[in-house]
């Protein structure tokens, strides 16, 4: 009796293991489906309150509170949309910005500031930033201009139609690896050596001309 009282216990504990690792890998699964976007902000109230609108509008978070935190990130996880604050101890949000975009050419980025003016705005757009907005900017107010950066990105063609592109070249490589990787992508962004969400973005656009 104490054998079988053994023997049940211990398949009742595997059960629930193997019950909270299905549960885990449901959440890991449903959060890589989320866009995700990177907070990066020395003020912790308003990093946070920013973090938590996000989710309440199906974006899956990550807060950086300086420029190194931010960095290690995004070459980690590739975010959809990074929102910089311009002044922070150390290394500014200037900084951060040209490196973002040098990690990465598809992710969207916007500066946030108390501070704006028309050299910081023209200084930010030439090192990558995307979009300049000034404090207090709210969930809704970034999500709008991001849809619509997104909209005007899949819309307009990179070059003209006259010039031939290495970003046709590129495009149709990343097809014919993903052809031979039977439309994975994730093995296809692992062949390529980006992240998946870096190669799912650059998919999203339509082709660019010959």
């Amino acid at each position: 009796m104490d054998a079988l009282c053994s023997i049940r216990s211990q398949a009742k504990a595997r059960l629930r293991h193997w019950s909270c690792h299905c549960t885990h890998r449901m959440l890991m699964a449903q959060s890589e489906d989320l866009p995700l976007v990177l907070v990066v902000d020395d003020d912790n109230v308003f990093r946070s309150r920013l973090c938590r609108a996000m989710e309440e509008r199906h974006w899956e978070t990550e807060a950086a509170a300086d420029a190194e935190q931010a960095l290690k990130f995004a070459r980690d996880r590739s975010p959809d949309l990074v929102l910089v604050d311009l002044r922070m101890p150390g290394r500014g949000g200037l900084d951060v910005v040209q490196e973002l975009r040098a990690l990465d050419s598809s992710m969207t980025i916007m500066v946030l500031t108390g501070y704006a003016s028309i050299p910081t705005t023209i200084s930010a757009m030439k090192r990558g930033a995307d979009y300049y907005l000034s404090k207090p900017a709210d969930a809704d107010q970034i999500l709008g201009i991001y849809e619509k950066l997104r909209s005007e990105a899949r819309d307009a063609p990179e070059f003209p139609e006259s010039v031939p592109t290495l970003a046709r070249v590129e495009w149709e490589h990343m097809q014919r690896v993903i052809e031979d990787c039977d439309g994975n992508i994730s093995q296809a962004a692992r062949l390529l050596g980006i992240h998946r969400r870096s190669l799912q973005r650059k998919l999203a656009k339509f082709p660019p001309p010959r």
